[in-house]
């Protein structure tokens, strides 16, 4: 069941492709498609998808999958049905949580105003991102969580592409639905729509009943939010990059 699951992760995430390179996406052999983790566009070279193994030609040929600027915006209007403007505040930050759960980044030319990027505009590079649920991983760690009837702080720790989202995704969602241990009142903080996947104010994850999200907000500001608003028993969030993300954690506690 795994398996197709991958598989269907897969296919679904060809859907945001323009239709020349999204055919050659779907005829990849379904062993390579379960191991994909990421499709890649660059403007000039061939499609490729990530895998374990490294990237890989989406297509035998690489040159009948050349990517061109008119196939990335096409996806760009796809993916933002036709709206950019209202996808804008992401979109500055180089990414676009879309429906279903997927995540597109973008590199392109970046339009500053006062220092800050308002923008992307000619965009050259684009990167689908296949987020996949792993329910239940979690379920041996929850339990050494607790002491007795209370949280301990915890920090998870890996190297890149070891799974961390994964995991804490799965540790809130089985939190928050008292899963061996008392339901949590979580407060998620997803800055870079990466846990839950927020999609017109619906979370395309299961993250648990009882967990409240925050999401495209700078951790150092939503730390203190959440703290005062919403009264939560668990604070979750992801990848602690500055200092002041440390000091807000420090402040919280």
């Amino acid at each position: 069941m795994e398996r197709l699951e991958r598989i269907y992760r897969y296919e679904q995430s060809c859907e945001f492709l323009p239709h020349r390179l999204k055919s050659l996406a779907l005829s990849l052999p379904d062993k390579q498609k379960e191991r994909v983790e990421e499709l890649r566009l660059r403007v000039m070279h061939p499609l490729t998808v990530l895998t374990l193994e490294g990237e890989l030609n989406a297509a035998p040929d690489g040159r009948a999958s050349l990517v061109t600027a008119e196939d990335l915006e096409q996806m760009l209007g796809a993916v933002t049905e036709y709206s950019r403007y209202a996808c804008i505040e992401t979109l500055r930050q180089g990414f676009l949580p879309v429906r279903g759960g997927f995540r597109v980044g973008l590199c392109g030319a970046a339009v500053m105003k006062d220092g800050q990027v308002t923008n992307l505009k000619q965009i050259s590079s684009a990167v689908i991102r296949i987020s996949r649920e792993q329910k239940g991983i979690g379920a041996a760690v929850v339990p050494r969580l607790f002491r007795g009837e209370h949280f301990a702080s915890t920090l998870l720790l890996s190297p890149p592409g070891g799974g961390k989202t994964t995991l804490l995704r799965d540790l809130v969602r089985l939190m928050s639905r008292g899963e061996q241990v008392p339901p949590q009142r979580i407060a998620l903080i997803d800055e870079r729509d990466e846990i839950a996947v927020m999609y017109r104010g619906q979370p395309q994850m299961d993250v648990g009943p009882r967990t409240d999200i925050l999401n495209g907000c700078p951790k150092a500001a939503a730390i203190p939010m959440v703290l005062r608003a919403m009264n939560p028993q668990i604070i979750a969030l992801d990848e602690l990059t500055v200092q002041e993300d440390l000091q807000a954690i420090a402040q919280a506690a």
